[in-house]
């Protein structure tokens, strides 16, 4: 449990719902659970109740400041970027949805660690049968990023050699899927625990990055997915093969920092309603894999997000509202 104080952390908001924000930038403790207000929704605007959300790597890297020229905010901003809920009121002209409808979204901003969030109409998915609010909720970000991150790809992955760093996140995991979907050769990184998980989802070559080294890629690959960033990047150039790429969420100065005779991009997540709602419907129907690593209450995001920077069992940490 967090150090946050809180009267009844499974009672019911009435009137104000809660949300974390964050006030200043650096690390956990200036993290809150305020009282907040939401105003009726406006045209094209919905207002959502908040079931669950998911922990994302953005969450402590806008936390601690990293990311503050990318994502300028005005402090106290309520963190959290994917949620699931239940539509509470329409504003005017709004189609699609209509209240209590179980509603799922990327918000392409923060905003969803409260108990009722405005978002625009046109960001919101239908929540696929089958699929609980918890479920729901971890596939918005990771999900859209992977797919997106394998589109950046000038060439077509089959037959070809895909690295992915970092392969039991949240985003690693749909991306590996993805790839071997595609036809390519999917090599994966992983911790020593997570290497099963991996291999389950269907990658050619698993690679323990505390025990094992690279050099016998040197030179094969075709498309190096970065989702770690820092050193495991640096590391990654002499991997690439000759007109390989390498695309990364995790370093956005990557194009900077690539040697003169490889080619990098970086990739930042674009909500895509009708992507989200077919791999929603693909993970229903159980033809593609989405790990819950873990289920944590309201009060315990903080610490949670704050794993989610040391590292966590494989996919990812969800926070159920109701605990």
């Amino acid at each position: 449990m967090s150090h946050l104080k809180h009267a009844n952390s499974t009672s019911k908001p009435i009137g104000p719902g809660r949300a974390l924000r964050l006030h200043v930038y650096g690390g956990p403790e200036p993290l809150s659970v305020d009282p907040v207000s939401v105003p009726d929704p406006g045209p094209g605007k919905v207002l959502v109740e908040v079931r669950a959300a998911g922990v994302n790597g953005l969450d402590w890297k806008i936390r601690d400041g990293h990311v503050r020229n990318i994502f300028k905010l005005e402090l106290p901003a309520t963190l959290g970027i994917e949620m699931a809920g239940v539509v509470l009121q329409t504003g005017p002209g709004v189609t699609g949805v209509v209240r209590s409808d179980r509603v799922m979204a990327a918000l392409g901003q923060c905003g969803a660690y409260a108990d009722q969030l405005l978002i625009d109409a046109e960001k919101l998915v239908q929540t696929p049968e089958g699929l609980s609010d918890v479920e729901a909720a971890a596939i918005p970000v990771a999900a859209m990023t992977a797919w997106q991150v394998l589109q950046v790809a000038d060439f077509d992955l089959s037959g070809r050699r895909v690295l992915i760093h970092g392969a039991a996140g949240g985003v690693g995991s749909f991306a590996v899927q993805f790839a071997k979907a595609a036809g390519a050769i999917v090599y994966a990184t992983a911790s020593t625990k997570s290497l099963p998980h991996v291999r389950a989802l269907g990658a050619d070559e698993v690679i323990d990055y505390r025990h094992q080294t690279l050099e016998h890629l040197t030179g094969d690959i075709d498309l190096v997915v970065d989702l770690v960033g820092a050193e495991v990047l640096d590391r990654s150039w002499m991997l690439l093969s000759p007109g390989g790429l390498l695309v990364s969420i995790a370093a956005p100065d990557v194009v900077s920092r690539a040697p003169q005779d490889r080619r990098a991009v970086f990739l930042s997540n674009r909500p895509d309603t009708a992507l989200l709602a077919a791999i929603a419907e693909q993970v229903a129907a159980g033809v593609l894999r989405s790990t819950v690593a873990e289920v944590v209450g309201f009060y315990d995001l903080p610490s949670a997000i704050e794993r989610n920077r040391t590292g966590h069992a494989p996919g990812k940490i969800v926070a159920d509202f109701a605990r």
